[in-house]
């Protein structure tokens, strides 16, 4: 049994249980959440299912910033700790920190496989990973590519957090600039080299499609991630990429989400979350313990559940709709997901 099929297999609750006692083990667990527990106004050890996971409230990101990465992770991961620190994007203000230890990496590179599988990617083929490096997890993807699919990865230089420095700054002229700067590399690599699949952004993508539709008709698939895709932005893709593949992804530094098949001509952009370590749910932006009825919109709530991450309760920046996956998913999917509000403050930009 692979692993994904092993996870797919468990229970909610119990999953729940686990990693709830994990963290809050007086001994072993997250120092994190050992100090919050004596702010808590119940005990933690009384969390018998996932809906008990509302008791908590509202996850503090702010808590992430400044702190130690370290603290979040239970004790009974041996120290000292040794791997990568990864950061968000840093849409909404200073950049978010977590430590994945290597169970949660091995977690997204089985998803990831999947995904890949799924999608129709196939091995032994050239890539371009177009997307943010450095301190952020979407730019590790270009190893996961050359380790997964035994294929050739070309890269980019690109900084997310310049992109909306010049957007909340209004410098739109020095963003056309830099715009064009990551063009450049793209299309140096595509016209040098014989790429098979472009991992990019849909904001990206489209300037590629702008500025050299040619390039794009090439290639024979593109995996998309970092900014929302509209219907009307699939349909153009698919397009563009003359019967190539055309599947995007969801997620962020906490958690992530592999995509089912579009529906209804692109309509439908339906994702699942990599389960039991996340689940997401919609609800009511009024009410964020209210889960909204299937095919109704909201804001997105996102629970990390990793042995070595508790994070529950996000409330995201992005707005979905509740999809119901008929039984095929453990939990609910989400679909069509895009940003709950733009502005200078939390631009959205090419990543």
């Amino acid at each position: 049994m692979s692993l994904t099929d092993h996870w797919l297999g468990i229970d909610l609750d119990a999953w729940t249980r686990h990693v709830v006692r994990r963290h809050f083990n007086p001994e072993l667990g997250s120092p994190y959440w050992l100090k919050r527990a004596t702010e808590l106004p119940f005990d933690p050890l009384s969390v018998n299912t996932y809906d008990d996971l509302v008791k908590f409230g509202p996850f503090r990101l702010g808590d992430l910033r400044g702190s130690d990465p370290a603290e979040l992770v239970p004790r009974a991961v041996p120290r000292p700790l040794a791997g990568r620190i990864w950061e968000s994007g840093g849409t909404t203000g200073d950049p978010v920190r977590v430590f994945y230890t290597e169970d949660m990496m091995t977690h997204r590179t089985e998803w990831r496989r999947w995904s890949f599988v799924a999608d129709g990617f196939l091995p032994g083929r050239s890539w371009l990973q177009a997307t943010p490096s450095g301190p952020h997890q979407i730019g590790n993807g270009a190893l996961e590519i050359s380790q997964l699919l035994a294929g050739l990865v070309y890269g980019i230089d690109m900084d997310p957090r310049w992109i909306k420095r010049l957007i909340r700054d209004g410098r739109l002229a020095e963003l056309q600039v830099y715009t064009v700067h990551i063009l450049a590399q793209m299309t140096d690599i595509l016209n040098s080299q014989r790429i098979h699949y472009l991992n990019t952004t849909p904001a990206l993508l489209r300037a590629l499609i702008n500025e050299s539709p040619q390039l794009v008709a090439r290639l024979d698939g593109v995996r998309l991630g970092g900014t929302h895709m509209s219907p009307e932005m699939y349909r153009e893709f698919v397009e563009a990429l003359d019967g190539g593949i055309v599947r995007s992804g969801y997620g962020n530094t906490f958690g992530n989400a592999v995509s089912l098949p579009p529906e209804n001509d692109g309509e439908v952009l339906p994702y699942v979350p990599t389960y039991p370590q996340v689940t997401m749910s919609v609800v009511d932006p009024a009410d964020w313990t209210s889960v909204v009825a299937p095919g109704k919109s909201g804001q997105l709530r996102l629970t990390v559940l990793h042995e070595d991450l508790l994070l529950p309760n996000i409330l995201e920046r992005d707005e979905a709709t509740r999809y119901d996956t008929g039984g095929r998913w453990p939990v609910d999917g989400v679909a069509n997901v895009k940003p709950l509000q733009v502005s200078k403050a939390a631009p959205e930009g090419l990543y």
